[in-house]
């Protein structure tokens, strides 16, 4: 319930900043994708629950003209891929976030076939509620293979606290401003920079 508030009272300080950019980021999408700007998908909540994410698209049609399909890479434009880099098109989360679907640190939210499909370590995943950030996320994310992904999420479950979101916080302004960049993992912990295992 504490986090919960937190989480409520982050984004409603947060929102005079954040809709001035989500509707600049409107635009770019509108002039260098076109429409639709939003793009929406059922992801899997905590505890099992399905809800409807909300993102700014930074990908063109799965299907060229001719009815080829796409390479995910192709269909990535330079817009696409600044708008990631700058983490804007995940503004739209924080109506989820204050809808309780989500929260401001957390796993990543995944579809619900795929967390289904991870057995008991996705039930276990799926005890918090995903996030606009986490540990995997500030630590590789797309450079990251999905099994690492998933014992960094784990790990996260099992170890979250004040001082761990604090870190996953200051990690994320470190990825908007230089990139993405693999961690130093630590293979059965999973926090790097620590030296004594945790959980």
């Amino acid at each position: 319930m504490i986090r919960r508030v937190l989480d409520t009272a982050a984004v409603l300080v947060l929102l005079p900043l954040a809709v001035p950019l989500a509707l600049v980021t409107a635009g770019i999408v509108a002039l260098g994708l076109g429409r639709p700007i939003l793009f929406r998908q059922h992801r899997a909540g905590r505890r099992g629950s399905v809800f409807l994410l909300w993102k700014f698209r930074t990908m063109t049609p799965p299907r060229s003209p001719d009815r080829a399909l796409a390479d995910d890479a192709v269909r990535t434009p330079a817009a696409g891929r600044w708008l990631r880099r700058l983490r804007l098109d995940e503004l739209p989360q924080l109506f989820n976030v204050l809808k309780g679907d989500m929260a401001l640190i957390g796993p990543r939210p995944l579809l619900p076939s795929t967390v289904a499909g991870m057995g008991f370590a996705g039930t276990t995943r799926a005890l918090v509620r995903p996030g606009l950030t986490g540990w995997s996320q500030v630590n590789g994310n797309t450079l990251l293979s999905d099994a690492e992904k998933l014992k960094l999420d784990l790990w996260y479950v099992r170890n979250r606290s004040p001082m761990v979101d604090i870190e996953i916080i200051v990690r994320t302004l470190g990825v908007v401003a230089l990139g993405e960049r693999r961690g130093s993992l630590v293979t059965e912990g999973g926090h790097a920079g620590n030296r004594r295992r945790r959980g």
